[in-house]
């Protein structure tokens, strides 16, 4: 949270009010700064302020960021009739949570979640130009040439202009780590359709320098270290 910040707000964000509940609550006197009792909502209040609800000190909530094993079959966003969110495997919070980034349904691995809008945005901005990292399982054995024409870049059907050259590394014939510093919409199933495959599956291992946790397990989720959460 920046300060100074008005009394509303900071009371909505230690609590999990909303900020018409908190204007309700500092009306009728519960609220005092420095143990004088505020009711103007637009009170400034400083960091080094201490905060009283009904005689009991506040903290402002701070940002929660955590990364997430995402299984198949659930969404990154909102659930749907026929799929659960992800969002749902994390604990629950007063703070509102998003993905910072999206996974297909069918997609696994990998996925950031926030509170923290800024944060995510830096995780998301085409010009982070950070590398997204995914092991993807075709269908068909691919060769030397298609995976030259990922390295180069290729049209993709529907597209203005190529996508950037690619970090390909092959595993074995029908298996490969694919990495791009885009975010195209169905960006590697539509580069692996491009060159005549098709992807059966897909797992997202790293974005930019977070590496997928290898002690998680599918749907387990762990916070982001302060140095992770430094890289963005």
């Amino acid at each position: 949270m920046k300060y100074p910040c008005r009394i509303d707000k900071f009371i909505s964000k230690a609590v999990g009010l909303p900020r018409s509940e908190a204007k309700k609550v500092i009306k009728a006197q519960r609220v005092q700064i420095n143990q004088s009792i505020v009711t103007n909502a637009q009170t400034a209040v400083q960091a080094s302020d201490q905060v009283l609800l009904d005689q009991q000190p506040l903290m402002a909530q701070q940002h929660v960021y955590y990364m997430l094993n995402k299984p198949q079959g659930y969404l990154s966003t909102e659930a749907e009739a026929n799929y659960p969110s992800a969002l749902s495997l994390l604990p629950n919070s007063p703070l509102q949570l998003h993905a910072a980034g999206r996974l297909d349904v069918d997609t696994t691995g990998l996925l950031l979640v926030t509170s923290d809008g800024q944060w995510s945005h830096r995780v998301t901005s085409p010009r982070a130009d950070k590398v997204k990292q995914y092991r993807v399982s075709l269908a068909d054995p691919i060769t030397e040439a298609e995976l030259q024409l990922l390295r180069d870049g290729l049209m993709l059907r529907g597209e203005q202009k190529p996508t950037k050259p690619a970090e390909v590394e092959q595993l074995d014939e029908r298996l490969i780590v694919l990495r791009i510093s885009e975010g195209r919409y169905h960006q590697v199933k539509r580069m692996c359709a491009a060159v005549g495959n098709k992807v059966l599956a897909l797992h997202r291992e790293q974005i930019g320098d977070i590496h997928l946790d290898s002690q998680l397990a599918a749907g387990e989720y762990r916070p982001l270290s302060p140095q992770e959460i430094s890289c963005f």
